[in-house]
């Protein structure tokens, strides 16, 4: 019974209060010795109802033990003020998309019929070939030069990054 009291009583007294948030929740700390460890305890006074979304990210991941440090207030206020920015920023992204929608309602829309990108079958045509069997190898030849051009082996890498392959310069020794 006085191990239980003495637990009760080292559970107020050697608490150590690390901060609180804008809402009024407290965080609290305390280290005690178990199997010979000293561990942290960490845990939240609610003000008011317990609300554990009232809660927050900040302070839950130092009660989680994945911060080391508890937020500091002036962190907290950066943190919020971004917060805000975001907000006001996805409010001003939906009003513009709702804006662009009703415009684009009321434009008219002009088909040419025709779809963008490039005309595969003209290009093949640039490249002769010799007989049927011949066309469709080196048109893929083509294709496959056009997206991995040949690289020469130097000392130093060249190029513009399209052709760059993981594992193959090496440094000059």
């Amino acid at each position: 019974m006085s191990k239980l009291l003495s637990r009760i009583a080292g559970f107020f007294s050697s608490r150590t209060m690390v901060g609180a948030d804008k809402v009024g929740n407290r965080y609290f700390i305390r280290k005690e010795e178990v199997d010979g460890i000293m561990k942290e305890k960490r845990w939240v006074v609610f003000k008011g109802e317990k609300d554990p979304t009232s809660i927050p990210v900040e302070w839950i991941c130092w009660l989680n033990g994945q911060r080391k440090v508890a937020p500091t207030p002036e962190e907290m206020i950066e943190l919020e003020a971004r917060r805000e920015r975001v907000r006001l920023n996805v409010a001003l992204l939906k009003e513009e998309e709702e804006r662009k929608a009703k415009e684009g309602s009321t434009r008219k829309v002009v088909k040419t019929g025709k779809v963008g990108g490039p005309d595969l079958k003209s290009f093949i045509r640039q490249f002769p070939a010799t007989s049927e069997g011949d066309k469709m190898e080196e048109a893929s030849d083509a294709v496959d030069d056009m997206r991995n051009p040949k690289e020469t082996d130097t000392a130093e890498p060249t190029g513009t990054g399209a052709s760059f392959k993981p594992g193959t310069w090496q440094p000059p020794t």
